[in-house]
């Protein structure tokens, strides 16, 4: 496959942006391998999706390769203060009560006004964060004691003043008129801000993860740090919008020098502590439904995902046929019967026919310059060797990819059943009842049978009840009465988010289109190496080299945290109310998220998740314990041992996830989709073997399906049946046909503006303060009016008779002209 850059996403930005950095010898993280995804069997991979990954590596990823040699200086600054005032002692041989001590008297040492001294005392409150790893002889040591310090640190109110600090450090107009006047930004420039961040970071993902050994203490001081957090009792908002201004500030360009990479980190984990994870979202589902009275989810869908496994449907007889025919005719074999363990990697074209005579409907983009078992066109002039013998079929129990019977239940909407009827109505009696879906009069057994299943299955979503609940209650504003709103962290959050919501979304599309490893640096991009350049550029090209995986690695940091911030907004919104959802939603679509997330997956995305950019040797806290090893181009080359990125294919399911999520039940999104052509881009991210990416890429596949012709669907039937196989059936949803109703000609922006009248009235009605003001009660007798006593301004009675004068009596009434107007 080739890297291509031509989709441009013409993303909202500013003009006066800092031009990117160029690194000596920087390398391209997505072209360390060769690109040969169709040469080698994809293997299947072993992942499984989760909140985060394990809690060492959420840590390491918090500190860039750049930032090593500031470990030691965090050491010495702790060691000089520990040592005149607690002298021959250890932290670790202290008593709870001393430790105490200590931690308080650095907590008054943060209140100095000199800059230097306060960054002094902050380093040190960032050793003790980080677990005192000199004096640990193992990285488990390591763990235990920043688990222990930290939670010392929060309930001595370190959190707080940290919060305060930050504040200052976000108002230093001084700083932020600096940066924007230096040609380069490099590490030294968010010192302060790192600091302070790292330990906030420390503190929030540490007591955020819940572990067994917890005593009742501790467990009660993550609930109140957790209800801190998504309170609004820092400057009267949640701590996550103060993060968000960071965001929005930084890609305003007035602020180049915050440190984005631990900005977004510790939103993102601040949204998963206070709002819960995909876990507790499910548990959340159940209950609400529950409220709801509606009947229970027909399953546990993070179970059924669990068990999925990657799809490798073996090839079939027609095709080992044709295979033999082709090998006997000596022509070289296009398919070569090997297992095939992707879906549709094999084209189903004739290689060697005319272009000039494929059908019009196929998409000449759909063929893959990358596909299993393709021939290389340098590679045609070769001497055709004689084909190997076919290997033997496998036997029948190998054979079954799949376990007996559909992964999910079936599902109908309300909607569909109506449909349904209607349809059957006035074709055997000639009229129709509107929405009853319960009176079968006249109408045949098997359409009572059909409607019946129907009914078996029909699904009743939380959305559904939301949205007739909201109509109810614009309808009829005065007998519905007030709406009581429970005032839960999510309800707040998108309280305090309402009126910058447009703002915050740009700037995180923004950072994600800078991070994507399929754009180029351009003059006009934001800067997201400002934590991550050190003050001088590397000389060695081992140090050229170190920056390099540095780089690539930060970028891929940042994809994941604004992907899983997304999609955490996404799901925590649709729960809480629909049209919050889809406000989020439409602001992503009119911010081009679409074809950003279609750019970012036009790349070879098995080199991207197989990606190395990691250098173990120099993890936290792997770095802090051991001796550091004289690092080679050959160590640095090996990264880890593992057959994937673990935060890649993350980022890479969290954005097909959002893909879905802003597109489901939406023609005109889902038309951008066929637009874009994003068809032979999502096949080729089926050959990444991994049963929930396979899932939400042939959900994708499946819902454009029938816009994409009947040529498409007859070429890529493995495609057809996988989609059959793994995604859940609406009983009569016609999708593999394309004669839907749905297929026929849409009006898609008043579908858009349709949607957006209704988002609109929602936050009117729910979160405007002057909203009832239409009807109150207005007092309009002449008398009771002329009567009411009016308090009028001290001054009034001063300037009175001078007004008259000059406004009345000076000023001549021209009646006749008054007359003429009426």
């Amino acid at each position: 496959m080739q890297q291509t850059d031509d989709m441009e996403v013409p993303l909202i930005h500013d003009s006066n942006s800092n031009t990117h950095t160029c690194l000596p010898q920087e390398r391209d993280g997505f072209h360390q391998q060769k690109d040969s995804e169709g040469s080698m069997e994809s293997p299947n991979l072993e992942f499984e999706y989760g909140d985060t990954d394990s809690f060492t590596a959420e840590l390491s990823e918090l500190y860039s390769y750049t930032e090593e040699p500031e470990f030691s200086l965090n050491r010495d600054y702790f060691e000089e203060d520990f040592k005149n005032h607690v002298k021959g002692r250890r932290w670790m041989e202290l008593s709870v009560e001393e430790q105490r001590a200590y931690v308080m008297r650095l907590l008054d040492a943060l209140e100095v006004t000199d800059r230097d001294k306060r960054l002094k005392v902050a380093r040190a409150i960032l050793y003790l964060a980080q677990g005192v790893f000199d004096e640990c002889d193992t990285e488990t040591d390591v763990l235990y004691w920043s688990r222990h310090n930290v939670f010392l640190l929060y309930d001595m109110g370190i959190f707080t003043a940290l919060l305060e600090l930050l504040s200052m450090e976000i108002d230093n107009n001084q700083a932020c008129s600096s940066a924007v006047r230096k040609p380069a930004i490099s590490l030294a420039d968010s010192t302060e801000l790192r600091v302070l961040l790292s330990i906030m970071y420390l503190m929030v993902e540490t007591i955020r993860v819940e572990m067994e050994s917890d005593s009742p203490e501790r467990k009660a001081a993550r609930e109140a740090f957790k209800m801190e957090l998504g309170s609004p009792l820092y400057n009267g908002e949640p701590f996550a919008l103060l993060l968000f201004t960071m965001v929005t500030k930084f890609c305003s360009m007035n602020a180049p020098h915050f440190p984005m990479k631990k900005v977004l980190l510790l939103l993102w984990k601040t949204i998963l502590f206070t709002l819960g994870g995909f876990e507790e979202l499910q548990e959340m589902k159940v209950r609400m439904r529950d409220h709801l009275n509606l009947p229970p989810l027909p399953e546990d869908s993070i179970k059924v995902v669990r068990n999925m496994r990657a799809a490798s449907p073996p090839a079939s007889a027609m095709e080992l046929i044709e295979q033999q025919q082709q090998q006997k005719r000596g022509r070289r074999s296009r398919r070569p019967l090997v297992k095939q363990d992707s879906l549709d990697t094999y084209n189903e074209r004739d290689p060697f026919k005319n272009d000039d005579a494929r059908d019009e409907e196929d998409d000449p983009e759909d063929v893959d310059s990358g596909i299993e078992g393709e021939v290389d066109p340098l590679d045609r002039d070769v001497i055709i060797q004689p084909p190997p013998p076919p290997p033997p079929l496998r036997p029948p129990t190998e054979r079954m990819s799949f376990p007996k019977g559909l992964p999910w239940a079936p599902k109908v909407r309300e909607k569909d059943i109506e449909h349904f009827l209607e349809t059957s109505r006035n074709k055997f009696i000639g009229f129709t009842l509107g929405n009853d879906i319960d009176t079968l009069v006249g109408l045949p057994r098997p359409i009572h049978e059909s409607v019946k299943t129907l009914k078996l299955h029909k699904y009743v979503s939380i959305a559904e009840v939301q949205i007739k609940r909201e109509d109810e209650l614009q309808q009829c504003p005065m007998t519905m009465g007030e709406e009581e709103v429970e005032e839960t962290p999510t309800e707040i959050l998108y309280l305090g988010m309402l009126p910058s919501l447009s703002q915050y979304v740009i700037a995180l599309l923004k950072l994600l289109l800078a991070a994507a490893p399929t754009s180029k640096a351009k003059t006009d991009s934001i800067n997201i190496l400002a934590d991550v350049l050190p003050e001088e550029m590397p000389i060695t090209v081992l140090q050229s080299m170190k920056l390099g995986i540095d780089v690539n690695r930060h970028k891929e940091i940042i994809v994941k945290a604004i992907s899983a911030l997304l999609l955490l907004l996404l799901k925590h919104f649709k729960l809480n109310h629909i049209y919050q959802f889809e406000y989020v939603a439409q602001h992503l679509v009119f911010a081009n998220c679409i074809p950003l997330i279609l750019k970012f997956f036009n790349q070879n995305i098995m080199s991207y998740i197989s990606a190395k950019n990691s250098i173990c040797a120099l993890d936290f806290p792997h770095c802090a314990v051991h001796e550091m090893p004289e690092l080679t181009a050959e160590s640095l080359e090996a990264g880890d041992s593992n057959q994937f990125c673990w935060r890649n294919l993350f980022s890479c399911i969290n954005l097909l996830r959002i893909l879905n999520k802003i597109t489901k039940w939406k023609h005109s999104r889902t038309m951008m989709l066929v637009v874009f052509k994003s068809a032979p881009i999502l096949k080729r991210a089926l050959k990444v073997k991994q049963a929930m990416m396979q899932l939400y890429v042939l959900k994708l596949l499946k819902i454009q399906t029938k816009y994409l012709g009947r040529q498409w669907r007859k070429s890529n039937m493995k495609t057809m049946s996988a989609i059959y196989q793994k995604v859940r059936h609406r009983l009569n949803d016609d999708w593999a046909y394309g004669n839907d109703i749905d297929a026929r000609p849409w009006d898609f922006q008043a579908e858009e503006c349709a949607l957006r009248e209704s988002i609109e009235k929602f936050n009117t009605r729910r979160y405007d303060k002057n909203q009832n003001s239409e009807f109150a009660p207005v007092d309009n007798c002449l008398q009771s009016v002329l009567g009411q006593r009016v308090d009028l301004p001290e001054d009034f009675h001063y300037s009175y008779e001078m007004w008259l004068e000059r406004e009345v009596f000076s000023q001549p009434i021209q009646w006749e002209g008054l007359l003429q107007a009426q």
